[in-house]
């Protein structure tokens, strides 16, 4: 089985017990590549440190609109600067985590707006994807990407929206980030969704170490559990086998990033 993680943040505090081996036993079960996903400017050099520590681990910069009250216009700044001291660095491989929350009951609209629309000008200048982050707001993020379109497309994390959302998200050259929350069964919408949803549009994610799947509630999330939640995602589907899935979202993801594609014997 081929798997990439296309959104995680192994850098975390969570895994500084044990990251090394985390990664060794995600390796062993054919997690191939993973992409750690920035938040704010402070934690920028914590995650970088991660990414040039192990060749598996691939990285982006960016601020995460969950934090908005903790940035700063200059940090806009200093992310065009830490773009142009990375844009030769092999790991770098989009700006995230972008977007709108809306849910947030602090949601500032205007200022999140102001962010997000700046990093996706910062997307078209270094010619990077993005990921993006998204709830309670996926028209105004269509909205946005519409009038401002990078020209690599990017990710939209978790994803969590409509079907006909989906499809604007297509045609923009976005995929759709799936993961834990489609694997509870109390998430009637999102597991009615995923059978809908074009495979080629598809990548895997963990969102560690949140968003843990229903067999690990209460526990830690980890990309070793990727293999496993792409088990079960297959079954949600119905229509594919898990090596099917883990191959198709590894092809998905490794087009957007102009990564080498998975050998085609690897595809059952």
């Amino acid at each position: 089985m081929y798997l990439i993680d296309s959104h995680c943040h192994l850098d975390f505090p969570d895994f500084d017990a044990d990251r090394d081996t985390v990664l060794q036993q995600a390796a062993r079960q054919g997690v191939e590549r993973l992409i750690l996903c920035a938040v704010e400017r402070r934690h920028w050099p914590r995650l970088w440190q991660t990414v040039e520590a192990s060749a598996a681990c691939y990285g982006t910069l960016g601020l995460h609109p969950y934090f908005t009250d903790r940035h700063q216009p200059a940090d806009l700044q200093h992310l065009r600067e830490q773009l142009i001291r990375y844009r030769q660095h092999p790991s770098l491989c989009a700006i995230g985590e972008i977007g709108l929350d809306y849910q947030l009951a602090t949601a500032q609209p205007d200022v999140q707006r102001f962010y997000f629309e700046a990093q996706l000008e910062l997307a078209q200048t270094f010619d990077l994807p993005v990921i993006v982050h998204v709830r309670k707001a996926h028209a105004q993020v269509l909205d946005c990407i519409k009038r401002i379109a990078p020209a690599r497309g990017g990710i939209i994390h978790a994803y969590n929206g409509s079907f006909e959302q989906a499809q604007e998200y297509h045609k923009l050259g976005f995929l759709l980030g799936i993961g834990g929350a489609y694997s509870w069964p109390a998430a009637r919408k999102l597991r009615a969704l995923l059978p809908r949803l074009p495979l080629q549009q598809l990548v895997l994610e963990t969102d560690s170490p949140d968003m843990a799947p229903a067999f690990a509630a209460g526990q830690r999330n980890s990309p070793e559990r990727l293999p496993q939640l792409c088990r079960v995602l297959a079954d949600v589907r119905g229509d594919i086998t898990a090596e099917q899935l883990a191959w198709h979202t590894s092809n998905n993801l490794c087009r957007l990033m102009g990564w080498d594609q998975p050998a085609p014997e690897l595809h059952p």
